[in-house]
């Protein structure tokens, strides 16, 4: 019974110290930003219901009968409120929308890699796997000069190979000196 009790201490603790690895596994609780792509449904409203809705760069999606929603920060729920709402003030009667990530924001790997860019995020990605998807390391690169910028925040920190990635994250492979 105590090895139980430290590991769900451990995993409580690990989870507090980074919340976006919880949006991760819940969609519901990740804040949508720039980059992302959302599917959309209006229920009953086939001409409402779009598969890839982009949120451009000033954090905005347009929605037809509605124009412009500021959605950047919010969540999946919020944004089908949101949606709700404005098709609710005179175009639909208790519209009922649906509101899903279809594609998440890019991270972006730079430095000592063979094709640096940006790549698609998928759950589960690891600074290792995005070297990868980046076409390895060039030989001048050090495997112990990685840093992380999260998008939220803006602050750099060091990584290793077994690093989370988010979306929007950028990873910079330094040089050796050796």
């Amino acid at each position: 019974m105590p090895v139980t009790l430290k590991v769900l201490g451990f995993l409580v603790a690990f989870f507090l110290l980074d919340p976006m690895l919880l949006a991760e596994e819940n969609d519901e609780s990740y804040q949508v930003a720039p980059g992302d792509v959302l599917t959309i449904r209006v229920f009953g409203e086939p001409d409402l219901s779009f598969d890839e809705v982009p949120i451009n760069p000033n954090g905005i999606l347009s929605f037809p009968l509605i124009g412009d929603v500021k959605v950047a920060g919010l969540t999946t729920k919020a944004i089908e409120k949101e949606i709700e709402r404005r098709l609710a003030d005179g175009y639909l009667n208790k519209p009922i929308v649906t509101v899903s990530i279809r594609r998440f924001r890019n991270i972006y790997i730079r430095g000592e890699v063979r094709k640096p860019g940006a790549y698609p995020y998928e759950k589960g990605l690891t600074v290792e796997k995005a070297i990868a998807m980046a076409g390895g390391l060039t030989p001048r690169a050090s495997k112990s000069t990685i840093t992380l910028k999260r998008e939220k925040g803006r602050k750099e920190i060091d990584a290793d190979m077994q690093t989370p990635l988010h979306p929007g994250d950028i990873v910079t492979i330094g040089q050796s000196f050796f």
